[in-house]
């Protein structure tokens, strides 16, 4: 059953507390009556009340007073003033101290009610938002990243000196080592963190519709183009673009691209005049772009251009330091996406196991690990058994054979699909990649 909220109502007369206080009890509030304006602050201090009503007039510790204190002393409480109709001005005063409103008496109680629900509701909502802040600020930020190894350390270390610039940044490393995270990070420590990031993964669309994903199109640009579409670009403008896997751009829209990072414009597709656009660009690749350029599959020119600032990112064989909060922080996420799971620990067999492994497939192949054994478990502690998938058949080897990480990743994606009665759409939710890219996984073609 739901709490009741809690309103304390300040009045040095007391009989007036009392009677506003036994309507709003049959209104659905635990109200309480006080005579006095510190024992109200005492009794907020003390977590006692959701929203308080109090008189402007009275001796001890006037409305203003009250007001000015509770402010100073950072405690969330909305604030209703009630006053004389000749007490306008002061009213006034109280909203600019930060009231959430006042009524002049005598006043309905119906009137009190509503605004007592809206100052909760109002109160509930900055909640919200500020857990919502805090959350995306851990996310986007370093904040979020585990770094206890010498390894990431560097790379934080490089991070923090190079966010606060716009220069282009170049991430580079193995799969799943984490360098979508990094570039959320670097955008959220940024002094673009309040405008958007929009990332692309470059190898996930065909290349005139990525174009149109990137630059736009305008109404009739091709068909299947019913209206505009301002493109990737425009939408973080002033903010960050992440392409991940530049490498597998198409050779003929790397032109396209170093023009816009050239000239700070883009042209839609099938528009005939170009809108600037200011942002910064993070590229990712597990590739050697050097090798792409020998081949013929890169341009040097466009490689000149991301290649202001290289940051590698190290596998996580080589920051064996963090492995164990990882496991941590995986843990707690799966149990959160997995509420029904009994799922609370490892076993000390299966963090062995976890600490022991090489991980070739870096931290996304942990990730994976981590959130199957919650899915399995069957009691609180995790063992070896749910660490490997059913038929024998383990989504990642931890001992036996070696194999392939495209065949680990696709006995993965067989599981999963499992898990999902065949529904390729969930599952590739689950796994946070597209359809095209789960297809591929099963089909043992790798990312």
């Amino acid at each position: 059953m739901t709490a009741k909220p809690r309103v304390l109502v300040v009045d040095d007369k007391l009989a007036m507390a009392e009677t506003i206080a036994d309507g709003l009890g049959d209104h659905g509030f635990a109200a309480t009556a006080l005579g006095a304006g510190r024992a109200a602050l005492e009794a907020v201090r003390a977590g006692r009340a959701d929203v308080v009503v109090t008189d402007l007039r009275m001796p001890d510790l006037d409305g203003l007073a009250l007001l000015d204190t509770l402010r100073d002393s950072g405690l969330d409480v909305p604030v209703i003033v009630m006053t004389a109709y000749g007490a306008i001005d002061s009213a006034v005063e109280s909203i600019r101290k930060g009231a959430y409103q006042y009524l002049t008496k005598p006043f309905k109680l119906d009137e009190l009610v509503i605004f007592l629900r809206r100052a909760l509701d109002d109160r509930a909502l900055r909640r919200e938002a500020a857990a919502m802040r805090k959350t995306l600020g851990e996310r986007f930020s370093l904040a979020g990243v585990v770094a206890r190894s010498a390894a990431m350390q560097r790379v934080v270390s490089i991070v923090e000196r190079a966010a606060p610039s716009d220069v282009p940044i170049l991430l580079t490393g193995e799969t799943g080592t984490g360098k979508g995270m990094i570039g959320n990070a670097i955008h959220g420590t940024s002094k673009r963190a309040t405008r958007p990031f929009v990332a692309i993964n470059c190898a996930t669309l065909p290349e005139p519709l990525l174009e149109s994903e990137l630059f736009g199109h305008v109404k009739g640009a091709f068909t299947g183009a019913i209206a505009d579409h301002s493109g990737l670009f425009a939408t973080a403008d002033g903010g960050t673009v992440m392409l991940d896997e530049i490498g597998e751009l198409p050779i003929g829209l790397q032109a396209k691209l170093l023009r816009v990072l050239e000239s700070g414009t883009v042209r839609p597709v099938g528009a005939t005049r170009e809108r600037a656009v200011d942002v910064r660009i993070i590229a990712a690749t597990h590739r050697d772009l050097r090798r792409a350029v020998g081949d013929g599959t890169f341009r040097e020119d466009l490689l000149y251009r991301l290649d202001v600032l290289a940051i590698e990112m190290p596998p996580l064989r080589q920051r064996r330091d963090d492995l164990e909060p990882l496991v941590e922080r995986f843990l707690a996420d799966a149990i959160h996406r997995h509420p029904t799971s009994p799922a609370r620990t490892f076993s000390r067999q299966a963090m062995r196991k976890l600490l022991d492994h090489a991980w070739p497939g870096n931290v996304r192949e942990l990730a994976h690990a981590v959130e199957r054994g919650v899915v399995l478990a069957s009691e609180p502690e995790i063992s070896e058994i749910d660490l490997v998938a059913p038929a024998g058949e383990p989504a990642s080897s931890f001992g036996g054979e070696v194999v392939p990480m495209v065949e680990i990743q696709r006995r993965y994606a067989r599981w999963a699909l499992d898990q999902y009665g065949g529904h390729k759409t969930r599952t590739a939710e689950r796994l946070d990649i597209d359809a095209k890219t789960l297809n591929r996984w099963l089909a043992g073609d790798g990312d």
